[in-house]
């Protein structure tokens, strides 16, 4: 009988995989929760998780199942203030013409700079008013104490 495969910096995965705050017990409050669901297929080394994230999956083996905690920051890195931007309600209107449908804690889609159509970038609404728009870049983990919480299922 042979020993399961180790999972290897550059392994094709299939695994049950959750992701909520550190500070919250409650399985509900997951960001990602795969268990309840068809379980996520993804090539380690490719950016479909977060490089701290995949490196805790280094080393486990097809069957195991495994829960880590990482430090505010850790995952998704630090808050950075200069990702909280302003822009003018003109910005925010050209690709979204729901004006009367956006809210604060909203998650709002643009397209690059200069029209670029392979680049987007999402930010949370923090604030609309009569002048600007304030956005959050920053990810919504950053700075965050995370929970990741792994059953591995296969590994190629």
């Amino acid at each position: 009988m042979h020993p399961p495969p180790v999972v290897l910096p550059d392994s094709y995965l299939t695994l049950h995989y959750r992701i909520a705050l550190a500070s919250d017990a409650a399985i509900d409050s997951a960001v990602v929760d795969t268990f309840e669901d068809k379980p996520a297929t993804l090539q380690l080394g490719s950016g479909q998780l977060a490089p701290p994230l995949e490196s805790r999956l280094v080393g486990l083996v097809a069957g195991q199942r495994a829960s880590f905690e990482l430090a505010p920051g850790e995952a998704y890195g630090e808050r950075n203030p200069e990702l909280v931007q302003k822009l003018s309600r003109k910005v925010l209107f050209a690709e979204n013409d729901h004006e009367d449908e956006f809210q604060p804690g909203d998650w709002v889609e643009f397209q690059g700079p200069n029209g670029a159509p392979h680049q987007r970038f999402a930010g949370v609404l923090r604030e609309l008013n009569d002048q600007y728009a304030l956005f959050d870049f920053n990810h919504p983990l950053a700075g965050q104490p995370i929970r990741f919480d792994v059953e591995i299922i296969g590994v190629l």
